[in-house]
């Protein structure tokens, strides 16, 4: 069942990352490990790296290394480019001089996560939700990783309810109430065909 709930999930998921990839960082994340349900998704390339942009920032971080905004824009470039070992280095960076920054801890835990750091992930994503106990991609994200990290879907789908109730009509509350349908269909086939 949880293979079956993870491909739908997947699915969903996956829509929502593209079409939100281009609006900024802490996006939810796709698994790690892609189930069965869905290998066109392991076809896919990764981003191209924009070296300029590199070259621009580490010359910024040369002048000013006590500037936090410079490293998480180096830490965005990697992570667009999905160089997750990259974005972790220039995130942690950022987080040093600035801790309280909720969505760059967030897109840390993204990046742990994509590097199969999944214990990592989720506690970076507690951290996040100390600095903002409502941050909608940070559940939404935390409970991606519940779900296919940890394989609990009960608490993926607290974590989903969170999302809905603080914001039902945003990207995050939708993708998040389709992952919750997901996760009903599979419970209602289930006990279909086990009757």
């Amino acid at each position: 069942m949880a293979f079956a709930v993870a491909g739908m999930c997947f699915g969903v998921i996956l829509g929502w990352v593209l079409a939100t990839q281009e609006a900024g960082r802490s996006q939810p994340l796709l698994p790690a490990q892609t189930p069965a349900a869905a290998p066109a998704a392991t076809e896919r390339q990764a981003p191209a790296l924009d070296e300029a942009r590199v070259r621009t920032l580490q010359s910024a971080i040369e002048k000013d290394p006590q500037n936090a905004e410079n490293f998480t824009q180096l830490g965005n470039a990697y992570f667009d480019a999905e160089q997750w070992p990259n974005a972790i280095d220039a995130y942690e960076r950022s987080l040093k001089l600035n801790p309280n920054d909720a969505d760059v801890s967030t897109d840390l835990g993204v990046s742990y996560y994509y590097t199969n750091r999944t214990d990592e992930a989720l506690a970076q994503f507690e951290r996040s939700l100390t600095i903002s106990p409502n941050h909608t991609k940070t559940l939404l994200n935390k409970g991606i990783v519940l779900a296919f990290g940890k394989e609990n879907l009960q608490a993926a789908a607290d974590e989903w309810k969170k999302v809905v109730e603080l914001a039902p009509d945003s990207a995050e509350g939708q993708a998040a109430r389709r992952a919750l349908e997901g996760v009903a269909a599979a419970h209602a086939r289930q006990g279909t065909t086990t009757q």
